[in-house]
């Protein structure tokens, strides 16, 4: 099937090379000034702009530009006949995930990382950057006129991608979080006996731009429990072994005052009670950001025709209002990439991952696994799972598995206090390496649209 889609590039009806090159480069090109710029900016040796100002454009970026951008063009897309027709796009963002676990295993397997990092190499390869990139790269594709998408590219673009990111938020705030715990049998790479306390809001410049780039404000999300191995601590409790050397955390409080008898009758099983702790444990709470209420916000407002009358549409009463986002919201994909080449200013940090494991992810990342989606988006479109003739929906699909590692994760690394300084160095090398892969895909991906 894969061999059919790549028989594209042989089609008679495709433009030629030098227009395809050209389509697939330009945007591109276009992201990688506005990143040069932002490093040029951010550098070290020039500081033009310093790095509180950077953490203030993030904030900005979070908190005003992206909900801004979500809500205008993922509230006049939607309806509820398009959510049935969109159901691949939340599916994709699972099932590139999955095959990118897959492959980090692999990788652990083959390229064999230090092993308290072995889990830290699964999610680096499996969880990709599913929000401000994928938007980027839409917006700078749409920026011309003679886009290879036609009329209501960048609006149809934007859309799917915020169709997608709830998904990927989801995951982040609870698969991503329990497994960058730190691991137990080396807990010795978090410093014991630290309290985590209450901390105002800080603009300590000293902390990495990548920490806060795409979560604002991480530090006053810290828990007691979150720089901890929890989950391991609660479910290693079980064995007999462990019970004399590990507390059986949350169990006394509640049962302090029941007598053993008691206790016996009305206890709930203990491995439904550990479950019930760690998932008490969960962050759910911070899946409401900006960003993530906006989209639930369009989607609420897109799926009740009366309410979307008010707010699009030519004599819309509230017309005014989505205007203004809308101008808003033009700001997002150049702060994003001035943002990123503030992330790219302050170089890579040290990295006790290994060579080998750093490439082997960055290959299997921005290398491998788009192969794999090119095979996982045409045998859905065999199937019929796809919206016929809609080359942007089958475009952001193929993104799906084509961006480098969330910069997400680097926040999430922090606040775990787990391979802060790998996830950094990671991220960093990716990114820049990215460049190259996503030309190289891009146009790839224009060749298999034109002949679909």
């Amino acid at each position: 099937m894969i061999s059919q889609y790549l028989s594209a590039f042989h089609q008679d009806n495709v433009k030629s090379s030098g227009e395809d090159l050209k389509s697939a480069i330009l945007p591109l090109l276009k992201l990688l000034a506005l990143t040069v710029i932002g490093l040029v900016l951010a550098h070290p040796k020039t500081q033009i702009i310093p790095k509180a100002t950077f953490k203030l454009l993030s904030k900005l970026v979070f908190a005003l530009f992206l909900p801004c951008l979500v809500f205008s063009q993922l509230g006049e897309a939607i309806t509820l006949g398009n959510i049935a027709r969109w159901w691949f796009i939340p599916v994709n963002v699972l099932v590139s995930t999955a095959v990118g676990c897959f492959l980090g295993y692999l990788v652990v397997i083959i390229c064999r990382p230090p092993p308290e990092f072995n889990r830290f190499t699964i999610i680096m390869t499996g969880f990709g950057n599913t929000g401000n990139l994928p938007l980027a790269v839409v917006g700078s594709v749409c920026h011309s006129v003679d886009n290879p998408f036609g009329e209501h590219c960048h609006s149809r673009g934007v859309a799917y991608v915020s169709f997608a990111q709830w998904v990927a938020v989801l995951l982040v705030y609870t698969l991503v979080y329990h497994m960058m715990e730190p691991p137990l049998e080396f807990y010795e790479i978090v410093e014991e006996g630290i309290e985590i306390e209450e901390q105002l809001p800080s603009n300590d410049i000293s902390r990495p731009l990548l920490i806060e780039a795409e979560w604002p404000g991480i530090e006053e999300k810290e828990t007691e429990h979150s720089k901890t191995p929890f989950i391991a601590r609660i479910f290693n409790s079980i064995s007999n072994a462990s019970q004399s050397t590990i507390p059986d955390i949350g169990f006394s409080r509640e049962n302090s005052e029941l007598s053993p008898r008691s206790i016996r009758c009305l206890a709930e099983p203990r491995v439904v009670r550990r479950i019930r702790i760690v998932a008490e444990q969960t962050p759910i709470r911070h899946i409401l950001q900006p960003p993530t209420i906006a989209s639930l916000l369009a989607i609420v407002i897109g799926m009740v025709p009366q309410l979307k009358a008010l707010f699009f549409g030519d004599n819309a009463p509230l017309e005014f209002i989505t205007s203004s986002l809308d101008i808003v919201a033009g700001a997002t994909v150049p702060f994003v990439m001035l943002i990123l080449g503030g992330v790219l200013a302050e170089g890579p940090n040290e990295s006790k991952l290994g060579l080998r494991t750093t490439i082997g992810i960055s290959v299997t990342r921005l290398l491998l696994l788009p192969l794999f989606g090119i095979g996982i988006v045409a045998l859905a479109d065999k199937l019929n799972f796809l919206i016929v003739g809609d080359q942007m929906y089958r475009f952001v699909l193929l993104l799906q598995y084509t961006t480098p590692s969330a910069i997400l994760l680097g926040a999430i690394a922090s606040l775990r206090g787990y391979a802060v300084s790998e996830a950094s160095a990671l991220i960093f090398w990716q990114h820049l390496f990215a460049l190259l892969s996503f030309s190289l895909y891009i146009v790839v991906y224009f060749k298999l649209l034109a002949f679909i």
